[in-house]
């Protein structure tokens, strides 16, 4: 099992693209389906130790996976079942099927399990979940299926609920999961679409996913990444390169003996109505390794490391500025508007989030000549870009491409794009976040590691990094003066 930081993140479709090009190579998809069924089993039996384990079966291909290791872990020596949703439809599973000696119990018959692996619907699944037929129970799944199928039934579902609460195939996944001491997904969740947040229904929130061959969308984006459970990857042999990746830890470089505060970079803060906001931002960019942090505008306090000037044309024209940061608490009124086009003109990196979102369109970023990175959160991605039903990757990366820079589309599933096409996507963040002031952090702690001269896309990552990592740190109840403090150990860990 291999955690999943910096690896290669594939739709659907890519996914066959990737499979279809090692079968073209000489490898058979039973041989494929064969790699994909003992790796499962290897980690199951990892996991399981001594207990039963009950592994859900599926029509098509992760049903196949699902009959492989079950034939795996009962060679094994593993206390081994398996339920079938219904008789094997394509020609691999139905090979893996053969393989499977044991007996074969119905959906709804399956008594529960310390150990569920469910391998009913993996990548590719395009339809809820959430309704369907409930023929009465049969002695065996090809009876189930024939049964059903005289009914017209397009599934050939084998289950019948025992309760009103169970009349679908998610309600009996939920009863069996909730009686589990351990939950885990083959590829995804059954019922989740492959390359989106969409929940085509709702399952139970696993323990583990086992990615097969590579991370795909739905792992990362929300809703669907919650109900994923922690996430590792099994190598079954088949590359999968691409340009969207999982964020992983950046690697910075710490001071050496000929560094002084302008080698470490220097960041500007732009204050507006709000200075609060662009405190944090100062703060954050502080602590996240700015050698030099200047505020421009009416703030005072600490930290007296901070230098706090007004702001005005002389200030901004500082060619040691590495990195500016507006929009924290600008507001939008005529002298933000004024500052903005200020910060726009100056010819430094910017770093645009908050207030300015609003005040500024994609075109006109476009025609700027420095890096420049977006923060925006939903709204005022909708705001800047338009709203839209696409998934957040394509959504990200159209805003990117418009723009022409790199844009972080922030939320529990922080999506950052660049203009090339490239986009890397964190790990579920903190559900503390959510508080005041944690994206003016963020946008500072970027402005540091743009002003460090790393590369934007790379800026961008490594604030959105040591952002979530900073949170996990502090753990529940914190507020964004806590996040922006706890920046320090963050970037001190590495």
């Amino acid at each position: 099992m291999i955690r999943i930081e910096g690896q290669s993140i594939l739709t659907a479709a890519e996914m066959r693209a990737a499979e279809d090009a090692v079968i073209a190579g000489g490898v058979t998809v039973e041989a494929l389906m064969d790699r994909a069924g003992t790796a499962i089993a290897h980690a199951v039996r990892r996991l399981a130790g001594t207990n039963e384990v009950l592994i859900l079966c599926g029509p098509g291909n992760n049903g196949g996976d699902g009959y492989v290791a079950a034939r795996v872990l009962a060679e094994m020596g593993v206390a081994v079942r398996v339920a079938a949703l219904s008789e094997p439809r394509t020609s691999a599973a139905k090979s893996a099927r053969a393989g499977w000696s044991g007996p074969i119990e119905t959906l709804a018959e399956a008594k529960p399990a310390p150990i569920l692996v469910d391998a009913l619907f993996g990548t590719g699944l395009t339809r809820s979940l959430d309704a369907e037929p409930t023929p009465t129970p049969s002695s065996s799944p090809a009876d189930a299926g024939a049964q059903l199928n005289s009914k017209g039934s397009p599934d050939g579902l084998l289950w019948a609920p025992a309760s009103a609460g169970e009349r679908s195939v998610v309600g009996r996944l939920h009863a069996l999961a909730s009686a589990a001491h351990l939950s885990i997904a083959i590829d995804l969740p059954s019922g989740f679409a492959t390359d989106s947040e969409e929940a085509l229904s709702t399952p139970p929130v696993f323990d583990l996913t086992l990615a097969l061959g590579a991370v795909k969308p739905a792992h990362l984006l929300q809703p669907a990444a919650r109900y994923c459970g922690q996430i590792r990857l099994l190598d079954i042999g088949v590359p999968s390169a691409s340009q969207a990746e999982v964020l992983r830890a950046p690697s910075l470089p710490s001071p050496g003996p000929d560094s002084h505060k302008y080698t470490r970079g220097m960041v500007a803060v732009i204050a507006g109505t709000m200075s609060g906001a662009s405190d944090l931002a100062a703060l954050a960019a502080m602590r996240a390794g700015a050698g030099y942090v200047t505020l421009l505008g009416d703030s005072e306090g600490s930290p007296h490391a901070l230098v706090r000037a007004p702001f005005s044309a002389q200030a901004l024209a500082n060619d040691r500025i590495g990195a500016l940061v507006i929009g924290p608490g600008l507001g939008r009124d005529d002298v933000a508007k004024a500052r903005l086009e200020a910060a726009l003109d100056s010819g430094h990196p910017l770093i645009i989030d908050g207030d300015a979102l609003r005040l500024i369109e994609p075109k006109r970023i476009k025609a700027l000549k420095v890096p420049v990175i977006l923060t925006p959160h939903a709204g005022e991605f909708d705001a800047l870009f338009g709203k839209s039903d696409g998934d957040k990757i394509t959504r990200a990366r159209d805003a990117a491409t418009r723009a022409n820079a790199v844009v972080v589309f922030k939320g529990a599933d922080t999506v950052i794009a660049a203009p090339d096409g490239r986009v890397r996507i964190a790990q579920g963040s903190s559900d503390w976040l959510s508080t005041a002031g944690t994206g003016d952090v963020l946008a500072g702690a970027i402005g540091a590691m743009l002003a460090a001269r790393l590369d934007p896309l790379d800026a961008a990552c490594a604030g959105v990094w040591l952002h979530g990592d900073a949170a996990r740190r502090l753990g529940r109840a914190f507020i964004a003066d806590d996040l922006a403090e706890a920046l320090r150990s963050a970037r001190a860990a590495l």
